[in-house]
């Protein structure tokens, strides 16, 4: 059974035989992916350049946008590091990452039932409008930082050596390429689907999230 000693995650028996690096690979993809499809900015970005055929500057938007995520979870997960290196923050791991999941949840939840405008200006750039979206993306680093914490609490990913920690930094970058390649392609119907179910795209990211908060804290009550 994995165990916490500082803020590396040590395993005994057959736990210490399991190759991390695809499943860390497989959380960061599947959560950079599903936590990328609310209707944003850099999203509304990709669909317009779908609709103006423009596929190479997609492509550009993406990997601009995929190597910003990279950066951005990297930070969240060196602080997080040095944040759960704290003796009090190790006796309450389990706790400390149900609330802040169910945390960024409700703030997730609450930040998509405001009505937004659909509306914004776009230029015939790629790589550097990726950059620059990805840059000013206010939640990148809290979802980040949060997901670290929490997935490392259920000890369903293992980050203690620089092959571990770029494989699941790379899983993040590639879910957001992914998403946005995608909806470039699919613009069309993308474009139906925003219009149509915006409110409910919104709400997923903190649907997962909330799920996920809920799941760590009656963990953290059965086994108080």
């Amino acid at each position: 059974m994995p165990r916490l000693n500082g803020n590396v995650y040590l395993c005994s028996n057959n736990c210490g035989r399991l190759n991390h690096q695809p499943v860390n690979f497989f959380f960061s993809f599947l959560l950079s992916f599903t936590g990328s499809l609310t209707p944003g900015t850099i999203n509304l970005s990709a669909v317009q350049l779908g609709l103006d055929k423009k596929p190479q500057l997609a492509w550009r938007l993406a990997l601009a946008a995929g190597s910003i995520e990279y950066m951005y979870a990297w930070l969240a997960v060196k602080f997080e590091a040095y944040i759960t290196s704290s003796p009090v923050v190790i006796k309450n791991f389990q706790l400390i990452a149900a609330v802040v999941m169910l945390t960024l949840g409700l703030l997730t939840l609450s930040a998509a039932s405001k009505p937004s405008a659909f509306t914004a200006k776009f230029h015939n750039s790629g790589f550097r409008r990726g950059l620059v979206l990805g840059i000013l993306n206010p939640l990148a680093m809290p979802y980040w930082l949060g997901m670290t914490a929490y997935l490392k609490s259920q000890h369903w990913i293992e980050l203690s050596t620089a092959v571990k920690l770029h494989t699941f930094l790379a899983g993040v970058a590639l879910g957001v390429f992914t998403l946005l390649v995608s909806v470039a392609y699919l613009a069309n119907k993308v474009v139906s689907v925003i219009q149509h179910k915006a409110a409910l795209l919104k709400k997923i990211p903190a649907f997962i999230m909330l799920g996920l908060g809920l799941f760590a804290l009656v963990r953290y009550i059965v086994t108080f």
